[in-house]
C-alpha cells in the first residue's frame, strides 16, 4: 500500500501535522515528487499555446526541454562530485529547490518571448529538479527500506504523473491564458516542498554525512553490478525522455487524421504520458514476486520493441497507433523505479545520495543528444524518427541480461 506506516511512529514526537505526516512518510514523499516535478514539463504543456502567441518552433521547443534537462544533469553532477547530497539534510535540500524551482518557473512568463532569457531560466529550473529528484529517492530509501522497490514504484509514478500534470492544467484551463498552467505549477512544487520540510528524515540512513568528501559517488562504480546496472539505466533514459518530449507531436499527428479539434493533443498527451504512472505502481508491486531485475528486463524489453514496430506500421488506423502509445507510456517508465530499488542495493550506504545523484546525472545526460535529435529531425522524417530511440533498449537490455539475479542484493 501507499501508506506505509513508520515502525516508529509511536515515540515520535513533534506538532500534531508533523505527527500526522511521519505516520505516513511515502504518501508525503511522493505527493511532494508529484508536485514539485510538475515544474519539468511546464512549458510543454503550454508548447501550442506558446507557438501561436510567441513563434515558437518544434526545435525551439527542443531547446528549451533540452535546457532543463542540462540544467538538472549540472545539479546533479554538483549534488555528487561535491557531497552535498549526503552532507545536508536530503528534506532541506528537497524544499529548497522546489522553491526555488517554483519563483524560476514564474519568473518565465515575464521573458517568454525573449528567447535566450527564457532558456536561461529553463536551465536554472532544471538545477533545482535536481534538489527534487534524486534527492526523493534517498529520502524513500530513509524512510521505508523494507518497501523500496515498491516506494519506488510509486516515487517514480509520482514523476511521471508530474510530468504529465502541466498537459492535464493545459487542457483543464483551454480558455485562459497560457501563463496560468505555468503559475498553477509553480504554486503545486511550494506546496510540495512544504510538505517535505515538515516531514523531515527518516531514521534508517545517516540523516547527514559532513564528512563526505567530493567524488565519493564514484566509488559505487568500482562494483561490477552497479556499474551493469547503471548501464541498463542509461539505455532507458536514452529512450524515455525523448518519447515523453515526442508524444505532444504523435497524438497530434493521430489528432489530425481523426479530423478532432486540437484541444484533444494536450488531453490524450497527458493521458498517455501519465500511464507510466500506473505502469511503475503494478511494477513495484510485481517486483515483490518476480524481483526488480526480471521486471526492468520486461519492460526495457516491450518498450524497445516499440521504438522498431512504431514507424513500420505508422499507416494503421490512428486508434490503434493511440493505443500503442497507450502501452508505451505505460511500460516506458516502468523500469525506472526497479533500476532505482537495484542501484539502491548494491551502493555504499554511506554515499548513496551522491552514487544515485551520479547515475542522474550520466542518466539524464544522454538525454540531450535523444532530444535534440528526435526534435530536430521530426519535420522531416515523422515517425521514422523513433528508430533513433532504439539503441537505448538495446544497450540497456544487452547490460542486464548481463546480471546474475543471485549475484544482486535486491530490496
Amino acid at each position: 500500500m501507499l501508506l506505509y506506516r513508520h515502525k516508529n511512529n509511536s515515540s515520535l514526537k513533534g506538532s500534531p501535522v508533523h505527527k500526522l505526516l511521519i505516520r505516513h512518510p511515502l504518501a508525503v514523499i511522493v505527493l511532494a515528487q508529484l508536485l514539485g516535478t510538475s515544474l519539468w514539463f511546464s512549458i510543454n504543456g503550454v508548447a501550442f499555446n506558446l507557438t501561436q502567441t510567441t513563434g515558437l518552433t518544434e526545435a525551439g521547443l527542443g531547446y528549451l526541454t533540452l535546457a532543463v534537462q542540462s540544467g538538472f544533469i549540472i545539479g546533479t553532477l554538483l549534488l555528487a562530485t561535491t557531497g552535498l547530497a549526503d552532507r545536508f539534510p536530503a528534506s532541506r535540500v528537497f524544499a529548497l529547490a522546489a522553491l526555488a524551482g517554483a519563483l524560476i518557473n514564474g519568473l518565465f512568463i515575464l521573458v517568454a518571448e525573449l528567447f535566450p532569457l527564457a532558456l536561461l531560466l529553463r536551465f536554472l529550473t532544471g538545477l533545482c529538479l535536481a534538489g527534487i529528484y534524486p534527492l526523493g529517492m534517498k529520502l524513500v530509501i530513509s524512510w521505508t527500506p523494507q518497501y523500496a522497490g515498491r516506494a519506488l514504484g510509486w516515487l517514480v509514478g509520482m514523476l511521471t504523473l508530474g510530468t504529465a500534470l502541466p498537459h492535464f492544467l493545459r487542457a483543464a484551463t483551454p480558455g485562459l491564458a497560457w501563463p496560468l498552467p505555468l503559475l498553477l505549477s509553480s504554486v503545486l512544487a511550494v506546496v510540495g516542498g512544504f510538505l517535505v520540510w515538515r516531514l523531515g528524515e527518516g531514521q534508517e540512513l545517516p540523516r547527514h554525512n559532513k564528512g563526505a568528501l567530493p567524488f565519493q559517488g564514484l566509488a559505487a562504480w568500482r562494483d561490477t553490478r552497479f556499474r551493469r546496472i547503471s548501464m541498463g539505466y542509461f539505455g532507458h533514459c536514452w529512450e524515455l525522455y525523448a518519447f515523453w518530449t515526442l508524444v505532444p507531436f504523435l497524438v497530434a499527428r493521430e489528432v489530425t487524421r481523426l479530423d478532432w479539434a486540437a484541444g484533444w493533443v494536450s488531453g490524450l498527451s497527458f493521458s498517455i504520458i501519465a500511464l507510466g504512472c500506473i505502469g511503475c505502481i503494478w511494477g513495484g508491486r510485481i517486483s515483490r514476486q518476480l524481483g526488480s531485475l526480471s521486471v526492468a528486463r520486461g519492460m526495457l524489453l516491450t518498450s524497445g520493441v516499440l521504438c522498431l514496430l512504431y514507424p513500420l506500421i505508422g499507416g494503421w488506423p490512428p486508434w490503434t497507433l493511440l493505443l500503442l502509445l497507450a502501452v508505451w507510456g505505460f511500460t516506458v517508465i516502468a523500469d525506472s523505479p526497479q533500476f532505482s530499488a537495484l542501484a539502491s542495493a548494491n551502493a555504499p550506504r554511506e554515499h548513496l545520495g551522491s552514487a544515485l545523484a551520479m547515475m542522474n546525472a550520466i542518466g539524464f545526460g544522454l538525454t540531450l543528444p535523444s532530444i535534440a535529435l528526435v526534435t530536430h529531425y521530426w519535420t522531416d522524417w515523422e515517425l521514422w524518427v523513433l528508430l533513433a530511440l532504439l539503441p537505448g533498449p538495446l544497450v540497456g537490455l544487452w547490460a542486464i541480461f548481463r546480471l546474475k539475479r543471485n549475484q544482486l542484493q535486491e530490496i
